[in-house]
């Protein structure tokens, strides 16, 4: 998890090949704090089944083309809490370096004898799509998010051989850009600006007039226009609509934020906002360019017009639904008087809503999706797999209150770890999820969702009767968690003890995680997981190990006999 260029440069591709499937089929809907919890499980016999001797329950074996994977050879040596977290950091290493930017982006372009050539990940059928880059006068790449200068940069690179035709603008988080990415940014002509997330500040605003008068000029039916969109790109490219002003979208973040809203909720009221998203940015910026956009996703469910609220794409939302959103969290809400006037403005009609796909300027654009939170929940299966573990993916759509899905996890190893194991399920295992948590706060501590979520986890491991060794890691694929220096945090069910009971209540209630977690432990480590900015943003990867109990160390064959 150091940070780097050469680290951010990882080139151990993930297999695609799936030998087989084991989709969730359950939808659990529920009511948290005003906010919807939309949570895909498995069901409990499936789930453990699928652990048992013999079986797989993702087959994400990486070269497999069969259903028959074997056991590692190292299984047998997972069976205390320092080889589980040990694997722990190398599972979680592999989720982030499956969705490295760099790869993403050299997965689905390439440039060949002056055509850009662009691989929808759609369908596995579907022919890729061919740009003569001859007929265009200018290439334009527009990029921005938390991975938008490894992802420019890596397309930059592409575009050698028409270097010349080559300019545009970048925008990513403070301290995001490796020296390495801005020497390439330079070398292409591609204008570099730092902002602030997840709260915009002038420069998100300086910068995204610079992108919005810059698409403007160049627009024109022999430009093409490359933009790169990754996750935190609604708070970092923001160009309020009259008579809103930075403030008042600032005062709208913090208060969705405090509420507990869900990316996907935000993001619908925020492109309502903003002259980018809704599509605004293809529509009445770019057109009639040509456009492509290259989009890894930080959305649960990777709807397209919410990532980064959509500013490419046609938008499936309306005044009405937003409208409808902040009715439901009134009770916790407080939107700036503008903010509420424009809403309801839009309602009655007053005030246009984003433009309708029927515009022309998306028949002419291309959008695909390069990577996103399932891509890495499968690389860490396969990582798994391959230290000895039994995996299972339990779900790539996490949503709700951090502390609330703590219980999941708690309740798996607790069942987990029974002297009788169920269905005869051998151990260790491995249980994987994906998605981004909320949290809804009254009092304002230091931490995040991850953090929150860990420390949750940590305490109910403290007061379960577990027999087995278990780890659970809970991180944001980017680096961050909340506005703190952790990507999340490793625990165990020994780090309440060694860290204070009544300490670790104490921060949970007052969501302070941050300041307990960075404490030391008995073996001169902490909690935290700090890895520094990686370099991509596919949301939030959650990893629970349970390793083998004393009691339960009779070795097996993979056949079971």
């Amino acid at each position: 998890f150091a940070t780097g260029p050469q680290k951010r440069m990882w080139q151990r591709p993930l297999s695609r090949t799936l030998s087989r499937t084991l989709t969730p089929n359950t939808l659990v809907r529920r009511r948290s704090h005003d906010a919807l919890m939309r949570l895909r499980i498995l069901p409990r016999a499936t789930v453990f089944a699928a652990l048992c001797l013999g079986q797989r329950a993702t087959a994400f074996a990486a070269g497999h083309a069969s259903s028959t994977i074997t056991t590692a050879t190292t299984a047998t040596t997972t069976t205390t809490t320092a080889n589980l977290t040990s694997d722990c950091h190398a599972i979680l290493r592999a989720a982030v370096q499956a969705v490295n930017p760099v790869q993403a982006i050299q997965r689905h372009v390439r440039v060949e004898f002056d055509e850009l050539i662009v691989m929808d990940g759609s369908s596995s059928n579907r022919k890729p799509s061919v740009y003569d880059l001859t007929g265009y006068d200018r290439i334009v790449v527009i990029a921005f998010g938390k991975a938008s200068s490894s992802m420019a940069a890596t397309l930059a690179e592409q575009l050698d051989s028409v270097k010349d035709k080559v300019s545009g603008i970048v925008i990513t988080k403070d301290g995001h850009a490796t020296a390495d990415e801005q020497e390439i940014l330079k070398r292409y002509h591609l204008k570099l600006y730092e902002a602030a997330h997840p709260v915009p500040d002038e420069r998100s605003v300086e910068a995204s007039e610079h992108i919005l008068q810059y698409l403007q000029a160049t627009a024109s039916e022999n430009t093409l226009v490359l933009t790169c969109i990754s996750g935190g790109g609604s708070a970092l490219c923001c160009a309020p609509v009259p008579p809103l002003t930075l403030g008042d979208l600032q005062a709208t973040n913090k208060a969705l934020l405090a509420a507990g809203w869900s990316i996907d909720a935000m993001n619908v009221l925020r492109k309502r906002l903003d002259r980018v998203k809704g599509g605004r940015l293809a529509a009445a910026a770019a057109y009639p360019s040509t456009m492509v956009s290259l989009i890894l996703s930080d959305v649960v469910g990777d709807p397209l017009d919410l990532i980064a609220s959509g500013p490419t794409v046609p938008d499936t939302s309306s005044w009405e639904t937003a409208q409808k959103l902040v009715q439901q969290s009134s009770s916790v809400l407080q939107l700036p008087p503008a903010v509420t006037k424009l809403l309801q403005d839009g309602v009655d009609g007053k005030v246009p809503d984003s433009p309708p796909p029927t515009h022309p300027a998306f028949e002419a654009s291309q959008t695909v999706l390069v990577g996103n939170t399932a891509l890495a929940v499968q690389a860490a299966a396969v990582q798994a797999e391959k230290l000895g573990y039994h995996p299972v993916v339990l779900a790539t759509q996490l949503q709700g209150e951090a502390k609330e899905l703590a219980n999941i996890f708690i309740g798996m190893a607790q069942q987990l770890s029974q002297p009788v194991a169920p269905f005869g399920l051998t151990l260790p295992a491995a249980i994987f999820t994906g998605g981004e948590s909320t949290v809804t706060f009254e009092t304002s501590g230091k931490g995040g969702r991850n953090q929150e979520m860990g420390l949750a986890v940590a305490l109910g491991l403290d007061k379960s009767n577990i027999s087995a060794p278990v780890v659970f890691a809970s991180i944001g694929t980017d680096g961050t968690d909340g506005p703190t220096d952790a990507a999340g945090a490793l625990v165990d069910e020994h780090t309440v003890a060694a860290l204070g009971r009544a300490e670790a209540r104490s921060a949970l209630q007052q969501h302070d995680a941050y300041p307990y977690l960075d404490q030391t432990l008995p073996d001169g480590t902490s909690p935290l997981i700090k890895t520094g900015p990686t370099g991509t943003n596919v949301a939030d990867v959650q990893v629970l190990l349970i390793g083998k109990p004393a009691h339960n160390m009779v070795e097996k064959s993979d056949d079971g006999l």
